[in-house]
Order: structure tokens, then C-alpha cells, then sequence
């Protein structure tokens, strides 16, 4: 019992660590990559699991190397399929294009995983209708996400209206100081005047004072 519920457990954990690196991957890079690795590690240690030590097989080393590649596939496509769908809104691009390509790979290695001998059937029509139906969910989310883009525009622009407000805004103020500017220079203006006139007296004073003299002489 144990087993069976470390096996089906380790491999939904697996799962989640890659649907949520795969979507989360742009933000930290080096981060997201290390966890999708891991839960690429959980997912194989529960394939190896459910399907060698469960069961007590003893396969071909090439049925072996097959099995963990699909495997891994498959891990990879559920997990861009259900990330994609859990944070579309937050990543509406790249949700648009993970969704669709998750839909294709994860048909493809469940075909190759758990039937291989109907390989054929991933180009018959069953495959065809799975692409026509990630082609069409492509297109469809594509514009989807254009329109959350053009919503997003929408708020930027009223930002810049803000910022435009705040510009007139500050120019109104500088209006203002140029304006208490003037007020102050006129008013000191007209004091000048007076020192311009007692100036004048005092030239005056001076010559009158010359002048009495030279009579005196």
C-alpha cells in the first residue's frame, strides 16, 4: 500500500514542480530551472517506480530508455497544458503558447508511453484532430491574449495622462514663482529711485559748493 501511494503521489508532485517552472521560468531563470529539473527527478523516480519496482519487471534496457523518455515527455506536456491554463491571466502570452503545445506533446508521449504499437495513430486522425484542436486553441488564446494586452495599453495610457497633468501642473507653479519673480523685482524697483535722486542732489550740492569757491577766490 505504501508503495502504490508513494508511486502515484511522487508522480503528481513531479508534475506540479514542472507546470509550475515551465510558466514561471521568464521571471528567475536559473531558479525555475533548477525545480523544473527536480520535479523532472520526481517524476522518473515514480516512473521507475510504478512501472519496474511495483510490478517486478525486468524489461530491455532500450524498453527501459524508451519508457523514461515518454515519460519525461509526457511530464513536461502536462505540465505546460495545466500551468498554462492555471496562469493565463498572469501570463497571457506565453500561457497561449503553452496550452497548445502542451496539448500535442502530451498526446504524442501518452501514445508512445502507454501504446506504442499505435504509434500510427498519432499521424491518423486521431493525431489530426488533436493538432487541428491545438491549432485552433492557438489562435484563439493568441487573441485572447492580444486583447488582455490591449487592456493593459489602455492603463499606460491613462498613466501618462496622469503624468501629462502633472507636468501642466508643475509648470503652473513655475508660472507662479516667475510671476512673485516679477512682483518682487517691480517692487524693489521703484526703491532704487530714490538713491538715484539723493545721488543727483548730493552731485548737485557738491558742484554748488565748487562754484561758491571760486567766487570765494
Amino acid at each position: 500500500m505504501i508503495g502504490d501511494y508513494l508511486g502515484y503521489a511522487t508522480t503528481f508532485v513531479g508534475a506540479g514542480l514542472i507546470s509550475g517552472a515551465v510558466v514561471h521560468h521568464p521571471l528567475d531563470p536559473d531558479r525555475y530551472t533548477a525545480i523544473a529539473l527536480v520535479g523532472a527527478g520526481v517524476f522518473l523516480c515514480a516512473t521507475l517506480l510504478n512501472e519496474f519496482v511495483l510490478k517486478r519487471q525486468r524489461p530491455s534496457a532500450s524498453k527501459v530508455v524508451a519508457i523514461v523518455l515518454a515519460s519525461l515527455a509526457l511530464s513536461f506536456g502536462i505540465g505546460m497544458l495545466s500551468g498554462g491554463m492555471q496562469h493565463f491571466e498572469d501570463f497571457p502570452e506565453r500561457a497561449a503558447m503553452l496550452i497548445p503545445s502542451g496539448l500535442a506533446l502530451s498526446f504524442v508521449a501518452y501514445v508512445l508511453r502507454y501504446d506504442p504499437a499505435r504509434w500510427r495513430s498519432i499521424i491518423g486522425p486521431t493525431g489530426l484532430l488533436v493538432l487541428v484542436t491545438a491549432a485552433v486553441a492557438f489562435v484563439g488564446l493568441r487573441g485572447i491574449a492580444a486583447d488582455m494586452a490591449a487592456e493593459s495599453g489602455g492603463g499606460g495610457h491613462s498613466h501618462g495622462e496622469e503624468t501629462t497633468n502633472e507636468t501642466e501642473t508643475a509648470k503652473t507653479d513655475d508660472g507662479h514663482t516667475e510671476d512673485s519673480h516679477t512682483e518682487d523685482a517691480g517692487t524693489t524697483a521703484p526703491e532704487a529711485s530714490p538713491s538715484a535722486e539723493n545721488t543727483g542732489t548730493g552731485a548737485g550740492e557738491e558742484e554748488a559748493g565748487h562754484a561758491e569757491d571760486g567766487h570765494a577766490h
